[in-house]
């Protein structure tokens, strides 16, 4: 830094030398007033420059001697700092080691006292077992003695019980030969009087067939007068044409109508196997086909209106269904009774299914009840009216089969069916015959 300051100060000396020069050499002229007064005015400004650059040099020396000292003292302080440091981590060392070495000191004390206290644990666990191993002992001889007292006890309440038991089976012989003798004299009593009775029931037996033979002799008649008064009563043709109009219309509905469900049924199905429900899905699938199969039979079906006797035979039934009042012949009475078992089947079919997939009871829910249509072809009864009867026996199957009962229904050759006192009260014919 010093060789700089005097580098600046010899570069001052020459510049001012060469200025000096160049004043004499123009002096060596002619020199006139004006520039000699304009030359000792430079001379003047250029020595205030040099004197104020000199002043800059020595102030700028001064500043790096105090910054030169100010750095030196800084290092001194940082060094005293570090020394420091040195030597309070000395004593933190030191600090730790002996806290280890008390640690240490510390866990050896524990240590030796958990020992002693273990032994002494394992000696008192000693001496315990001792004590109850002699308890046991001494309760196991107290046992066996209190056993083999008990034991002789019982020999001996077996030996007096063996001695009653002998002496009431002899007591039970006697009664049961008396008893034995007792029993052949009354057997002997209801042998008599059974031939007695079988004589009575043989006699009324012969009085009751010799009524039923009266009995069927008069229903045949009254048969007889009714097919007279049937083949009395035929419709007329124009009747007849009538009948045949109405049913090749009614025919034409259901086809149609058919027609229209087949997507309902799809629809359902799929409802079905979106909900789990296998047992009901098998069930409509099997119901879905056989309308397929009825439908189709349908369509290729060549109906003989002119030979079916329905059309040219006389109403002989009636029949009430949501207040008003039908009438019908056998061939009508016939479909509305398929349509109560054919209700009673699939209805039976429908409720054990729910019951099989743990569904809630709800008859209602099922798509054949809604349908109503399986076994109806279209011919002798209106729609409305056999779906109708097909719901009235669907509702009370499937409550039998959801329940696992026989209350509206029997087994007959391995198919459910309406008992026939059931299937008469819901359809109440009454014969117009009579």
């Amino acid at each position: 830094m010093k060789l700089n300051i005097w580098d600046r100060l010899a570069m001052a000396l020459v510049i001012s030398t060469l200025s000096l020069a160049g004043t004499g050499i123009a002096a060596d002229g002619q020199p006139e007033p004006q520039e000699e007064q304009k030359r000792e005015k430079d001379d003047k400004q250029q020595q205030r420059k040099e004197k104020q650059q000199q002043e800059r040099v020595q102030r700028k020396s001064e500043q790096d001697q105090k910054q030169q000292q100010q750095r030196v003292q800084q290092q001194q302080q940082q060094q005293e700092q570090k020394q420091q440091r040195q030597e309070k981590a000395q004593r933190e060392s030191e600090q730790d080691k002996n806290e280890l070495r008390a640690r240490q000191q510390q866990q050896q004390e524990q240590k030796q006292k958990q020992e002693q206290q273990q032994q002494e644990r394992v000696q008192r666990k000693s001496e315990q077992d001792q004590k109850q191993q002699q308890q046991r002992a001494q309760q196991q001889q107290e046992q066996k003695q209190k056993q083999d007292l008990q034991q002789q006890e019982r020999a001996q309440q077996k030996t007096e019980q063996d001695q009653k038991q002998q002496q009431q089976r002899v007591q039970q012989q006697q009664q049961q030969q008396e008893q034995k003798q007792q029993r052949q004299e009354k057997a002997q009593r209801e042998s008599e009087q059974d031939q007695k009775e079988f004589r009575a029931r043989q006699q009324q037996q012969q009085e009751r067939i010799e009524r039923r033979s009266e009995q069927l002799d008069e229903r045949r008649a009254q048969q007889q007068d009714r097919q007279e008064q049937i083949q009395r009563q035929r419709l007329s043709q124009q009747q007849q044409q009538l009948r045949i109009k109405e049913q090749q219309q009614r025919v034409e509905l259901y086809r149609q109508h058919l027609d229209q469900q087949e997507r309902l049924h799809e629809q359902h199905i799929q409802a079905l196997q979106q909900q789990n429900r296998i047992a009901q899905y098998r069930f409509q699938r099997q119901y879905l086909e056989r309308l397929r199969q009825q439908q189709l039979s349908l369509r290729n079906d060549r109906f003989d209106y002119d030979n079916d006797p329905y059309f040219y035979t006389a109403s002989t039934y009636r029949y009430n269904r949501g207040g008003r009042s039908y009438e019908t012949n056998q061939y009508g009475a016939r479909t509305l009774r398929q349509a109560v078992n054919y209700g009673y089947e699939e209805g039976f079919h429908a409720g054990k299914a729910d019951r099989d997939d743990r569904w809630r009871s709800n008859y209602k829910d099922s798509h054949a009840y809604r349908d109503a249509n399986y076994g109806y072809r279209g011919y002798y009864v209106n729609r409305t009216d056999y779906n109708h009867y097909f719901r009235e026996g669907f509702r009370r199957g499937y409550e039998d089969g959801f329940n696992s009962r026989s209350q509206y229904g029997r087994f007959a050759d391995g198919n459910p069916s309406m008992m026939d006192n059931i299937l008469s009260k819901i359809l109440n014919f009454q014969d117009l015959g009579r």
